[in-house]
């Protein structure tokens, strides 16, 4: 169940990275960009997540799913701040 949970919260992410890639190729509104930059590296960190849960449940990769949430958060913040 757990993985069922995991695999489905990475493909919610890649879903909404590719919705929000799509929105900005139509409208060329850059803060869709930051988003889906966002939302594309949060599904990476997901799939490191299910590597560490159900694949290598002996490996611990928590440190390295948090700096990839880190790093996917920083375009996002990016485009708030400094985009107009």
């Amino acid at each position: 169940m757990d993985a069922f949970v995991y695999a489905s919260c990475a493909l919610t992410s890649v879903l909404c990275a590719g919705l929000l890639f799509r929105s900005f190729h139509q409208t060329r509104y850059k803060l869709l960009l930051w988003s889906g930059l966002c939302f594309a590296g949060l599904a990476i960190s997901n799939l490191v997540l299910v590597f560490d849960k159900v694949v290598f449940p002996d490996v611990n990769f928590g440190n390295y799913r948090l700096i990839m949430a880190l790093v996917a958060l920083v375009p996002l913040l990016y485009g708030l701040i400094f985009e107009e």
